[in-house]
């Protein structure tokens, strides 16, 4: 079972995002050639606990982030169900 790393928003900076309050990181994941069927879901999981372990909470993921089409999105909720489900709530996705 995955446990973050206790002291992953010390190390990251965030800023605010307009007037809704939203905080993102300064520096986000993105899943576009990662994470399709080029890779293993281990390795695609490796990445995204180094980068949640690391104050990255805003992951961006599209319907055409592969490759093939898709498969990024699919391979994250995977990662969702598998490992970060309990850390939804700390998670911005932008699909």
């Amino acid at each position: 079972m995955y446990v973050p790393n206790t002291e992953r928003y010390a190390a990251m900076a965030y800023r605010r995002c307009g007037k809704s309050g939203l905080k993102l990181p300064e520096v986000s994941l993105g899943l576009w050639h990662n994470f399709g069927d080029t890779n293993t879901l281990e390795h695609m999981e490796a990445i995204c606990k180094a980068a949640f372990d690391g104050g990255i909470t805003h992951f961006d993921l599209a319907n055409n982030y592969g490759p093939a089409y898709g498969t990024a999105e699919e391979n994250f909720g995977r990662l969702m169900e598998r490992s970060f489900r309990p850390y939804r709530d700390e998670m911005f996705i932008a699909t």
